[in-house]
C-alpha cells in the first residue's frame, strides 16, 4: 500500500460516516407536512387573530414559570398528541392558565385542559382551545 492510497482512505472513513449521519438523520426527522392539505400545517393567521394578552405581556414571575414549565412536560411526555396539541400556547398571569390554540379533536383540546388542571387547579384553567376543522 502506497502513501496517498493510506491517505485516500484516511479521508473517505470521515466522509463515509458523514454520509451516513446525514442519511440518518433524513429519515429519523418527523415530517408534520400535510400533503393533501398544506394549509393545516400552518396555524399563523389563527395565532395572530386571538385576542388577549402575549407572549411579551405576561407577568414571569417564578411561580407562573414553574407551572409553565409542568404543563408542557406533560405535553411533551404525551405521545398521542398532534403537531397541533404539542404547539398550543400556554398563557399564565398569577396562576391563572390560558390554554390557546388549534388543536385536532375535542379529545385532544379535552386532553391538554386536563394536564394543565392536574397541574394549576380546575377553577384555574381557562381552554380557548379549538378543534381545527380538516379541509
Amino acid at each position: 500500500m502506497n502513501g496517498s492510497s493510506l491517505k485516500f482512505q484516511r479521508l473517505l472513513l470521515p466522509l463515509g460516516s458523514l454520509a451516513l449521519s446525514v442519511s440518518l438523520m433524513a429519515t429519523l426527522v418527523p415530517r408534520h407536512h400535510n400533503a393533501q392539505h398544506p394549509a393545516l400545517d400552518d396555524n399563523t393567521k389563527m395565532n395572530k387573530d386571538q385576542a388577549g394578552p402575549t407572549a411579551d405581556q405576561r407577568k414571569m414571575n417564578p411561580s407562573d414559570r414553574a407551572i409553565t414549565q409542568k404543563i408542557r412536560e406533560a405535553i411533551h411526555h404525551d405521545k398521542s398528541l398532534s403537531a397541533y396539541g404539542r404547539n398550543i400556547r400556554i398563557f399564565i398571569q398569577d396562576g391563572k392558565v390560558t390554554l390557546r390554540g388549534p388543536v385536532r379533536s375535542e379529545e385532544e383540546k379535552v386532553n391538554l385542559e386536563a394536564k394543565a388542571v392536574s397541574v394549576a387547579g380546575q377553577d384555574k384553567v381557562t381552554n380557548q382551545l379549538e378543534v381545527a376543522l380538516s379541509k
